[in-house]
């Protein structure tokens, strides 16, 4: 079965953190790189970020050295810690698997999770 469960949104001022997870069915998760991607209210879902199944990251570059992704494979779970948060990251935040097309990361399934409200205040 398919699944994909996103949570740790919430509502806070600029400068704060939060800690989103996913977590994952096997099928998904199991030796698969996975990433985050979020989207804002009147655009497209965009990429954040993306972890290797041994580990290696890759961030795009708006959240680069402010956000960090993590995973637990014993636990299919996916994390993203977000600190130094910009209203600009004000967002719903979807996890996925990954893969590269066209020197692009997007999702691997077409399938996605409800996601997790993110919300910076100014």
């Amino acid at each position: 079965q398919v699944q994909l469960l996103e949570s740790g949104g919430g509502l806070v001022q600029a400068g704060g953190s939060l800690r989103l997870s996913c977590a994952a069915s096997g099928r998904i998760f199991s030796n698969n790189n996975m990433g985050w991607f979020r989207q804002a209210p009147g655009k497209e879902r965009e990429f954040v970020a993306a972890i290797s199944w041994s580990g290696s990251t890759y961030y795009a570059d708006s959240v680069k050295g402010r956000f960090t992704i993590s995973r637990d494979n014993a636990k299919n779970t996916v994390y993203l810690q977000m600190n130094s948060l910009k209203p600009e990251d004000t967002a719903v935040y979807y996890c996925n698997a990954v893969k590269t097309a066209n020197g692009m990361v997007v999702a691997a399934y077409d399938y996605w999770g409800p996601g997790t409200q993110s919300t910076v205040s100014s």
